[in-house]
């Protein structure tokens, strides 16, 4: 492990430039996020602000990174799940486009104990942050619980996830949110890519490198149907899966079914299914009492945030062995001789056994976080109050964004005439 005080804790600086190689392939993807750094970087909007993140420390996530310094900003960074640091590309932000050890400040390693995780949070926060910048919210949650002080002085935050925004609205709604979070995963061009496109190939993407299992043919159950999990079952029909979805919401379950699905519980997918992955945000999504009337051979993995939705303490109980038969890949034998196999330890295997969203999609999501921080200090800056509540982003920033990505994409797309425009608005017209 590589440490410098105040400045970074990485698992190794050599595999520096390993990582640079990867951030700069990531570069060449991303060119939304990168016409933005040259646009900015002149100005350096950021300049004198600190911006903390804690946020998968990921070849995207470096992009983001470097172009928030680029603009000014002083940066701090931790991973925000024990298992999706890549270690190359956390030295390489260590050790800096240089590599001379003057990177961003990060605390971040593959494999990280709940002590390490907490206490590489925690570092970030040291020196007060001005904005923050979140994937599950982490951070929010530790500031508020753990430096209380703090809030007064931090401006606002940002938060990437559904998961994230769901406790943030309710800790919003509970009057305890201290200071105002713009809500990224709203952002059109943020769920509707990211969450879709995104998980569904990372998500196949992890159960590929974990398993290495044919995927055609096999009964593929998707727990969740919102925008990851329709990401996944999409991905999953189109190399020929058998998908079965099961869900809580009727709308989303009728959903399922006219795009081609077969629905029902878990409790009946459980003994037909040969791989399962959750997409649910919930915890105790698949338990002991389906782990038991499981098929031989099944492999169960999560793509949701947190590690909660696979009970692997009832698993653990009603199995007398378990190995780790290749990586990220535990092998559970359970009493009765049935072998069920556990991708990633039920941490999102799309990060913890793959390398995360690609980089075309990002792109767009974190344009937009860049865009929220930039609404944040312009907003400080002009003296303007803002609710401490969760926010949406402006509309026409997620229109902007998307018609830089088409231009970068070389398509063009037709605009309103001036007779449409009045059309549009001209409720006198009828048949």
């Amino acid at each position: 492990m590589d440490h410098k005080e105040g400045r970074y804790k990485v698992a190794d600086l050599s595999l520096a430039e390993a990582g640079r190689k990867r951030i700069e392939w990531a570069e060449s993807r991303m060119p939304v996020l990168m016409k933005i750094r040259e646009e900015f970087s002149r100005t350096k909007p950021f300049e004198g602000y600190k911006i903390t993140g804690c946020l998968h420390v990921t070849k995207e996530t470096a992009v983001l990174i470097e172009t928030l310094a680029a603009c000014g900003a002083e940066v701090a960074w931790s991973g925000c799940n024990p298992l999706s640091t890549n270690d190359e590309v956390a030295a390489a932000l260590a050790a800096g486009p240089k590599g001379d050890g003057n990177g961003v400040e990060i605390y971040a390693w593959y494999g990280q104990d709940t002590e390490g995780f907490y206490w590489s949070i925690d570092r970030t926060i040291d020196k007060t942050p001005d904005t923050t910048l979140d994937d599950g919210a982490d951070l929010i949650f530790r500031v508020h619980s753990q430096f209380p002080e703090k809030l007064n002085d931090i401006i606002g935050g940002s938060e990437e996830t559904t998961t994230g925004v769901h406790r943030l609205r309710a800790m919003a709604d509970d009057g305890k949110l201290g200071y105002p979070v713009y809500a990224v995963n709203d952002a059109e061009t943020k769920w509707d890519f990211d969450n879709v496109y995104g998980t569904g190939q990372s998500t196949l993407d992890g159960i590929l490198r974990g398993s290495s299992v044919l995927v055609a043919g096999k009964n593929f159950v998707v727990a969740g149907y919102g925008h990851c999990g329709r990401g996944v079952a999409m991905r999953a029909k189109g190399m020929g899966a058998n998908v079965i979805v099961t869900e809580i919401k009727p709308t989303a379950a009728l959903k399922a079914t006219l795009d081609g699905m077969r629905v029902m519980t878990m409790e009946e997918a459980a003994k037909v299914g040969d791989i399962f992955v959750t997409a649910t945000g919930m915890k105790d999504v698949i338990r002991g009492k389906h782990f038991e009337t499981m098929k031989e051979g099944a492999i169960v993995c999560n793509t949701g945030h947190y590690d909660v939705e696979l009970n692997l303490k009832e698993l653990a109980e009603i199995s007398q062995d378990t190995r780790m038969i290749r990586t990220d890949n535990r092998e559970y034998t359970l009493d009765n001789g049935t072998k069920i196999y556990v991708l990633a330890d039920g941490r999102l295997v799309n990060l913890a056994a793959a390398e995360g969203h690609p980089s075309e999609v990002m792109d767009m999501s974190f344009a937009n976080q860049f865009q929220a921080h930039l609404e944040l200090i312009k907003a400080h800056e002009a003296g303007e109050t803002m609710e401490n509540t969760v926010l949406d982003l402006p509309e026409e920033l997620d229109q902007q964004i998307a018609r830089v990505k088409l231009e970068t994409m070389g398509l063009e797309i037709d605009s309103l005439t001036d007779e449409q425009v009045a059309y549009a608005t001209d409720y006198s017209a009828g048949t």
